[in-house]
């Protein structure tokens, strides 16, 4: 059995960032210039995270674009890799038979 390595962007976002700074979802996302849902949603877990909040969250918090998108990245493929890793299974490569 694999064991995760990959978290969440939305609990990285609470954990590291929100809660440490003491900044509501309402706060960070105004700093934005985003809708309050945004924030809260990520934080939440129920949504992820796109180009566009991204590039607004590494400028208001200090960090780079590209670790919100590797995390929302990796977590995307653990989890599918989760969904359908016994069809993946089944995938053989496609070799040259010419």
């Amino acid at each position: 059995m694999e064991i995760s390595t990959s978290f969440n962007p939305g609990e990285i976002l609470r954990e590291e960032f929100l809660r440490p700074l003491g900044l509501s979802p309402g706060a960070l996302a105004k700093a934005m210039g985003v809708p309050r849902t945004r924030v809260a949603r990520i934080a939440a877990e129920t949504t992820g995270i796109t180009a566009d909040t991204a590039l607004r969250l590494s400028k208001a918090l200090g960090t780079s674009t590209q670790l919100w998108l590797n995390l929302q990245n990796r977590f995307d493929v653990e989890t599918a890799e989760r969904a359908i890793g016994k069809e993946l299974a089944k995938i053989t490569r496609v070799t040259d038979t010419a």
